[in-house]
């Protein structure tokens, strides 16, 4: 079993920035860590994900606005949001893969609104 420490999400105004981490309790090598994320009556859907050895991938909406980042040390993977726009609103889940098996956090909420 994997827990997560989520934190960083919040209100921010549009253009905003925020900052997501996520803390997973042990190291899993070969494991990809992300971010996915609900807005209301939506689906869940992927912000990003990276792997061990550092290849992202992101979701075309998010391009250019938002960075992942991961530090393997610390089994923690970072979320950089800048130029927030209304619809990143939404509950934000760190996601773990590991061995074709996926483990959730909790989720943060983020809120972008004037």
């Amino acid at each position: 079993q994997v827990q997560f420490v989520e934190s960083g999400g919040g209100l921010v105004q549009p253009g905003g920035s925020l900052r997501l981490s996520c803390a997973a309790s042990r190291n899993m090598f070969g494991s990809v860590m992300g971010w996915y994320r609900q807005a209301p009556g939506k689906q869940r859907e992927l912000v990003a994900d990276i792997t061990n050895g550092g290849s992202a991938r992101y979701a075309d909406s998010v391009k250019d606005r938002f960075t992942i980042s991961r530090d393997n040390a610390k089994n923690t993977v970072y979320l950089q949001m800048n130029n927030l726009k209304p619809e990143d609103t939404g509950v934000y889940y760190c996601n773990l893969k590991f061995v074709a098996r996926d483990y959730w956090g909790q989720g943060t909420q983020v809120t972008v609104s004037s």
